[in-house]
């Protein structure tokens, strides 16, 4: 029998553990604005108070309208942009044959409301689906992909399930375009298996959760077809690839290397950083961003969290100023061009 915890670390979960710290009045973000459903999509319109004409999805976790979403915001907001984000759901994780066409709602919503420029910024499963809907719409010119693969995995759901708290579904991609679901990396373990896998492998790691083996035995059982790897050469303006040797959950800073090899080999559309660090974690976020998720006793949390962040904190820490200080520069220069 499987216990029941999410694979991926949900927001809710930092939410658990920020909860006695004094209220942030930042949190009280004005300028906030719904899109109906109408639009297409599920998210949150966030306006910069200073003003801007360029935005970026942000692709934070599990609700546009949770405690890492604004955060997020925080952040963008802090670097002169506008931020979109978005969710599969409402306070929903799964990622089921989810329409890429929701992004392109998205892009022709902000457009149509004064953006300029779009670009997108995508964490942990999010940070393939980044990828993707750069690699789709052109109208995306700035892209960083956090811990993000290199190939579109098998479609799995979050919640309770025979005492498991994910399972992949049978059939099902993580994404879909045009109704058809994208070619995907089956995972060679199914339910309940999947989920005892997790249980094994975390168990005595160190780590809140270590999920390596889904996607080291998914790869050793099959080669990966052309088909269900991510066509980063087709994403336009400046790309960023940012993974680490010691993230828990899978080989981040491998498939940076991969895609960094794909992109030496074929013409690409863009200007990109290839950035896999030794230490880092799953979490590779800019420093200030997860500052203002845990503002008290930062590296002590996450200490509890990773074992890699316990071994070399402060390794970790200067991976995530490196992180914060290329980002930050980069958004700089991407609102400064006028096109």
């Amino acid at each position: 029998m499987c216990s029941a915890r999410h694979l991926r670390l949900s927001t809710s979960e930092i939410s658990d553990v920020t909860a006695s710290m004094p209220s942030l009045g930042y949190f009280a973000l004005q300028h906030r604005v719904a899109p109906p459903r109408k639009a297409g999509f599920y998210g949150t319109y966030y306006e910069n108070p200073h003003g801007s004409d360029c935005t970026v999805l942000g692709l934070f976790g599990d609700d546009p309208n949770d405690y890492m979403a604004k955060c997020g915001v925080k952040w963008l907001h802090k670097n002169g942009v506008n931020a979109l984000c978005m969710s599969p759901g409402k306070n929903n994780y799964s990622h089921v044959n989810m329409p890429l066409e929701r992004y392109a709602a998205a892009i022709a919503w902000l457009k149509a409301h004064g953006t300029r420029k779009i670009g997108v910024m995508g964490m942990s499963t999010a940070g393939m689906d980044s990828l993707a809907a750069a690699s789709y719409f052109p109208d995306i010119t700035l892209t960083f992909g956090l811990t993000a693969s290199d190939f579109i995995w098998q479609g799995f759901e979050q919640g309770k399930k025979d005492g498991c708290g994910e399972w992949p579904v049978p059939g099902a991609s993580t994404l879909s375009w045009k109704g058809e679901p994208l070619p995907y990396m089956p995972f060679v373990y199914q339910h309940p298996e999947y989920w005892n896998k997790v249980q094994e492998e975390t168990k005595g790691s160190g780590d809140f959760m270590r999920t390596t083996c889904l996607f080291i035995d998914s790869e050793k059982a099959r080669e990966h077809s052309e088909d269900e790897m991510i066509k980063v050469e087709n994403i336009h303006g400046k790309l960023f690839l940012i993974g680490a040797d010691d993230d828990s959950f899978w080989e981040a800073g491998k498939y940076v290397r991969r895609m960094d090899e794909r992109l030496k080999t074929r013409p690409h559309n863009c200007e990109y950083e290839a950035l896999a660090y030794e230490h880092g974690t799953h979490f590779v976020l800019p420093e200030s961003l997860l500052r203002a998720a845990l503002p008290v006793g930062l590296k002590f949390v996450l200490r509890f969290i990773f074992r890699a962040a316990k071994d070399y904190p402060d390794e970790c820490e200067q991976t995530r100023k490196d992180i914060d200080r290329r980002l930050s520069a980069a958004l700089r220069e991407w609102t400064a061009d006028i096109e």
